[in-house]
């Protein structure tokens, strides 16, 4: 039996996901190591801007940032699909693409 090419990379993600989490590693967003690293290299700094408004729990923070990535992936997954129906007419058109499926 032939395990399919799917079921492998599915479980190479589970192995690259798990196998950190089982060492006590954590999952840690950049933005908090950036700054110990600039506080660590120059004690003093102080940052230019101040952000306009900050969410009230860090639950919120994780919505928003959640939305976003469902947002963009929204609008790449609707460009790809744009395109890719627009070289299968074309490919129709110059007869050089599959025929096409009856409806029935």
């Amino acid at each position: 039996m032939r395990i399919p090419r799917s079921a492998w990379l599915l479980l190479l993600l589970a192995v690259l996901v798990v196998v950190p989490l089982l060492k006590g590693g954590e999952f840690g967003g950049s933005d908090g190591e950036a700054s110990v690293a600039i506080e660590q290299a120059n004690p003093g700094f102080t940052p230019w801007l101040d952000p306009l408004w900050e969410p009230p729990s860090g639950e919120i923070e994780s919505l928003l940032f959640a939305l976003q990535a469902a947002l963009g992936a929204l609008v790449i997954g609707y460009v790809v699909g744009r395109r890719h129906g627009q070289s299968r007419a074309r490919a129709d058109r110059t007869g050089s693409g599959r025929p096409a499926q009856s409806a029935g």
